[in-house]
Parts: C-alpha cells; sequence; structure tokens
C-alpha cells in the first residue's frame, strides 16, 4: 500500500503534458496488443471479433454511465452524431480486423495511421474548416507512403491493403463527429459507441457464428480488455494536454506492432513498407509541427 501511495504522489508530480504522453503511451501499446490478440485468435468470422471486442467496453462504459447518474441517450441535438460516429467506427473496425488478419501487423497500424488526415479531410468538407497548401501536401505525402505500403498490383492481392485504408477512411470520418461531440462526457460517447456498434454486427455475429476454443473465448475476450484500455487512455491523454503536444507520440504504435509482429507471427516489413512508414511518420510530424507552431503564434 506504501508503495502504491508513494507511485501515486511520484504521478500527482509530473506536468500535465508528461502524463499526456504517458497515457498516450499506454493507448499505443494497447492498440498493438489489441491488434496482436485479434490476430491470434486465428479465422475466426470478423463479425464474431468485433462483437467482443466491443463488449468489454460496453459493461464498462455502463457502470461509468451509471455511477455518474448521466443519460445513456446523450443530449437531443447530438443523438444522430453519436450513432452516426458509431456505424462509422464500426466500419473502421470491420475493415481493420481485415487488414490486421492479411497483413503483417505493423503494415496494418500504419494504414491506419492515416485516419488523422482524413480528418483533416472530413473536417474541410463537412464542417467547413479551412485546410490550406501545407496540409495538402503532407496528405499527398501520406498516401505516397502508403502506396509504397500497398504495392499496386491491381489483382486481389491489393484488397487486405485497401481494407486497412477504408478502415482508417472510416475512423476519420467517426473521429470528424468527435469533434461535434465536445459536449458529451466522453463515457456517455463510449457507452453510445460500444452499444449501437454491438447491436450492428450482433444479427451477423449469430449468423456467421463459430464455435470457440476457450483459449480463443479467452483471447477476444483479451483484445476487449486492451481496446477499453486504448479508449480510455486516449481520452484521459487528451484531457492532459491538446493534441498538437503529444499526438505524434501515438505512433509509437508502429514500435509496439513491428516487435510484437516480429517475435509472435515471425513477421518484418519489407523494405518498401519501412520507406513508406517513414514517409507517412514524416508528413505527421510535419502537420503536427506546423500545427503546433502555427497555434503558438496565434497566442503570442
Amino acid at each position: 500500500m506504501q508503495t502504491m501511495n508513494k507511485s501515486k504522489l511520484k504521478f500527482t508530480r509530473l506536468n500535465n503534458r508528461t502524463k499526456g504522453i504517458l497515457f498516450i503511451l499506454v493507448s499505443a501499446l494497447s492498440f498493438a496488443l489489441m491488434s496482436a490478440c485479434i490476430k491470434i485468435v486465428g479465422p475466426l468470422p470478423i463479425f464474431q471479433k468485433v462483437f467482443f471486442r466491443n463488449l468489454i467496453s460496453l459493461f464498462i462504459a455502463t457502470a461509468l454511465v451509471l455511477k455518474h447518474k448521466s443519460s445513456f441517450v446523450g443530449k437531443p441535438e447530438n443523438r444522430k452524431y453519436l450513432i452516426l460516429r458509431a456505424v462509422l467506427g464500426t466500419a473502421g473496425i470491420i475493415f481493420n480486423f481485415y487488414a490486421i488478419e492479411q497483413l503483417v501487423l505493423s503494415d496494418a497500424t500504419m494504414l491506419n495511421k492515416l485516419s488523422p488526415l482524413f480528418v483533416i479531410l472530413f473536417s474541410y468538407l463537412f464542417l467547413k474548416e479551412h485546410i490550406n497548401r501545407n496540409q495538402i501536401v503532407a496528405i499527398t505525402i501520406a498516401f505516397l507512403g502508403a502506396l509504397l505500403i500497398l504495392k499496386p498490383s491491381f489483382n486481389s492481392d491489393m484488397i487486405p491493403g485497401i481494407s486497412g485504408i477504408l478502415g482508417a477512411l472510416s475512423a476519420g470520418a467517426g473521429y470528424t463527429c468527435l469533434r461535434i461531440l465536445k459536449t458529451e462526457p466522453y463515457y456517455r460517447t463510449v457507452f453510445a459507441f460500444s452499444a449501437v456498434s454491438c447491436a450492428i454486427v450482433l444479427p451477423f455475429a449469430i449468423y456467421f457464428y463459430l464455435p470457440m476454443t476457450s483459449f480463443q473465448f479467452l483471447t477476444l475476450m483479451l483484445a476487449g480488455v486492451f481496446a477499453t484500455i486504448t479508449q480510455f487512455s486516449l481520452t484521459l491523454a487528451y484531457s492532459f494536454a491538446p493534441a498538437r503536444e503529444i499526438s505524434i507520440f501515438d505512433y509509437s504504435n508502429i514500435i509496439f506492432s513491428a516487435i510484437i509482429s516480429y517475435f509472435l507471427f515471425y513477421e518484418l516489413p519489407d523494405i518498401l513498407s519501412i520507406i513508406g512508414y517513414f514517409v507517412i511518420f514524416g508528413a505527421s510530424l510535419y502537420m503536427f509541427l506546423y500545427q503546433k507552431n502555427n497555434t503558438s503564434s496565434k497566442t503570442s
């Protein structure tokens, strides 16, 4: 108990930016472990995997809503966006899980990291936010990096890579909805996402259901635990520090995924994929620094 109190005291002494970085690193590691669980579990139907992945989040989010004595359905003006965010997020998970099954884990993870760039595009198209030349250049370069990972062959070999990009696109659209839902508490947003997602995939999970071994069931439950840690850690990270200061640390996910991929699946990305990683990361780092400097100049 004394050791726990000392650790808690040390954590409270950290500045908010450091706390944000620590939580985003926890989120990145949890996401990599969740992806590894989905890959380890083997050839189960994707809908079955998605259902169990979200089931743990649903239980925890329900408990938090009850604890805070809050509404389950959200504010009337936000309900359609809560549902839309859940539908888009569910599509993103389905596409991402297919990519995880078929690709090297770090390749699937890096394609998923295109989602922040899609947020820029969707914010411009639907929220009428300004998009400038620097952002257009960064997005273009990032997609060139994605092509290095995809290695276009114009046959069925491209389907997993395209699925990875569609997953990032859907996730980016879902994250854009979150920008509208700033007034909703995080636990209600997580509850709406988990509940709607489970409701969407449940009929398909039942129809395509395959019996699971104890190992597969426990692995899927563990995937749900890691997914829940990812969601809440990311939420806490951005509650301590703004995205412009810590978002780049989410790319540590690629390092975690590459290490896990090597030791668990004996997979390594090829040289073109590695170059693609650096291109996408470089474009994202450029945007991160640009937005940070642009915000600093406005506030100074």
